[in-house]
């Protein structure tokens, strides 16, 4: 008896975790998958439509263009994220000088929220009062609409999102870089191996998991990029310029 009653101590410490999940995470996910089958405008009751909702959207030349550029948005985010955030910790885990500040420095972006990101980058690159702007149009050069054209908008986004990011991952692989012994490479030296033979054959392999921990996480953060896009970009120009997240999501649009 008390052998069974030791046997469920652990399921007592996970229980309040469980109870959280199912709450927050799962019940509402099942309450917005039973809602996707019914239209509704939140103020009446919602009305069963089936599957209507999941036909209008699959047959909408508009989705398919935002899952595209979704797509091109996450595939150049992740890997320039893990380029990025790889080589600041291998900057920073070398024998530089100040390098803790250096850490600490390069950190900084991944405590901001994503509204502050957002607020700060329309003002290097706002059509009217953004930084780079007003030194092109200084120097007799054209403003460039870089949060109303679509191209451009995407470009910002993506290196607002690389900047946010990199510092994040970059204590993972740092952490990843420090857990490999040193013997390894006193053996490489010893066989007369360069540094870039050192990291092909020593650091990259054993860097394996945390990259896989690094390429999982920033592809699922990278799809949530709605609150970004909303404070960098104000308002709106047309569907011909969204990415999926809540609903379609405006990029590339007037900021004043």
């Amino acid at each position: 008896m008390k052998s069974k009653r030791l046997q469920l101590i652990p399921y007592l410490f996970i229980l309040p975790n469980v109870v959280i999940f199912l709450v927050f995470v799962v019940v509402p996910a099942l309450y917005g998958f039973a809602l996707s089958f019914t239209r509704w405008d939140v103020i009446s009751e919602p009305v069963f439509v089936g599957v209507g909702n999941y036909i209008s959207i699959f047959t909408s030349s508009s989705f398919w263009e935002t899952t595209q550029r979704t797509l091109v948005y996450v595939l150049t985010v992740v890997p320039l994220t893990y380029v990025v955030s790889l080589l600041l910790a291998l900057l920073v885990d070398s024998n530089m000088r100040l390098r803790t500040l250096m850490r600490a420095f390069f950190y900084v972006p991944a405590m901001l929220s994503a509204v502050v990101i957002g607020v700060s980058w329309r003002w290097i690159f706002g059509d009217y009062f953004g930084i780079i702007n007003y030194f092109i149009e200084r120097y007799g050069g054209t403003p460039i609409n870089w949060l109303t054209t679509p191209g451009w908008a995407m470009l910002v986004v993506i290196l607002a999102s690389v900047w946010a990011r990199a510092g994040y991952y970059m204590v993972m692989f740092l952490a990843g870089l420090q857990g490999i012994p040193e013997v390894y490479y006193e053996a490489a030296k010893i066989d007369g191996a360069s540094r870039w033979q050192q990291f092909w054959r020593i650091t990259l392999p054993l860097l394996k998991p945390t990259s896989l921990v690094v390429l999982v996480l920033c592809s699922i953060e990278s799809f949530k990029v709605f609150d970004l896009i909303v404070t960098l970009t104000t308002g709106v120009t047309g569907t011909g310029n969204h990415v999926l997240g809540a609903g379609y999501l405006p990029l590339g649009l007037p900021a004043r």
